[in-house]
């Protein structure tokens, strides 16, 4: 049985434009030309349409995104809430005209009609990972110790507030996928994602499956195999295994609590992008091996590094047609 393999594609598809990801991430028609030339390129099974995936919630509430230099990735490094209280009232954001939201619905309505049989995926950040950005890593760490069910309720408010961008993405015929990479340990300790986190995130989830009519994938970087069982109860039907946390134990937990659940088993993106082939088979050879027998499970690569040479992905494509 031959897995599936799947590259992830995001500030990678500024690549194939000769734009820096800063140029591409605020253009529609350098936005749709390179996922366009990505998935024409790698026929990945999700375009998930963007660059700096986790900037646009926070933009549209008011924050402002640093130019990065050369070919730095889009980020944000002021905080906009100087206290967890105002984030408490936050009033939710209009995807029609707040930030680039519109602008990235619209690239992803013209590329679903470019490729009407590929996955169109716009990207949405969970409660933890716009915090992040609202209240900046030092404020909100602060906020976790010393406020934890302040914070927490802060993190439903930000849940609620997606409801309008869920809808917006519905409506457009499009899917979405959920990223929340912030709220992965160490970040938060397996107890404060439980007590802290998981409820927000349940909650969200919730709101995007009953938007779209299925549930949605919970894609979080880092160690996540602590938290594996919080993840789980969310409902999801989409996990991601990464090259950080303990892959065969997430796997087999996994498979065997949540047999129906896809878990996508990540290559470390660094080995990805090398320029030596054997050390890419090794990373390969490893996955096989972990996943072995497990119909649910694919091999993807982690955020392709803009860097990466496609001729790479080509080689680990004929390498799972000739070997398995």
């Amino acid at each position: 049985m031959k897995i599936p393999f799947t590259p992830v594609v995001y500030e990678h598809a500024a690549r194939f434009t000769g734009h820096t990801p800063w140029e591409v991430s605020r253009d529609p028609d350098l936005l749709f030309a390179g996922h366009r030339a990505a998935y024409l390129e790698y026929r990945h099974q999700t375009i998930a349409v963007g660059i700096d995936i986790y900037n646009l919630e926070a933009e549209a509430y008011g924050a402002t995104i640093q130019v990065p230099g050369a070919n730095g990735i889009p980020a944000i490094h002021q905080p906009l809430l100087s206290s967890l209280e105002e984030g408490l009232t936050l009033p939710p954001f209009d995807p029609a005209r707040d930030g680039r939201i519109a602008m990235v619905i619209g690239v992803g309505q013209r590329l679903k009609r470019e490729f009407p049989e590929a996955d169109v995926r716009i990207p949405v950040a969970g409660p933890f990972s716009i915090a992040f950005n609202l209240r900046g890593i030092n404020h909100l760490c602060e906020d976790v110790a010393l406020a934890p069910e302040a914070t927490a309720a802060f993190l439903w408010r930000l849940a609620e507030n997606q409801a309008g961008f869920c809808r917006a993405v519905a409506q457009a015929g499009l899917d979405l996928a959920f990223f929340e990479s912030a709220a992965s340990p160490p970040m938060l300790s397996p107890r404060q994602f439980h007590e802290i986190e998981l409820p927000a995130l349940r909650r969200i989830l919730e709101i995007a499956s009953e938007c779209v009519g299925h549930p949605v994938p919970c894609i979080m970087g880092g160690n996540t195999y602590p938290i594996l069982d919080d993840l789980l109860s969310t409902g999801t039907g989409y996990v991601v295994c990464n090259v950080e946390t303990n892959q065969r134990a997430f796997v087999e937990s996994a498979s065997r609590t949540h047999p129906s659940v896809k878990i996508r088993v990540n290559l470390d993106p660094g080995v990805v992008a090398c320029q030596e082939p054997e050390r890419i088979y090794r990373a390969v050879d490893t996955i096989l091996g972990i996943t072995a027998g497990r119909p649910n499970c694919l091999m993807g690569t982690g955020a392709l590094p803009l860097e990466t040479p496609p001729v790479n992905i080509r080689l680990i494509r004929e390498y799972l047609a000739n070997g398995t």
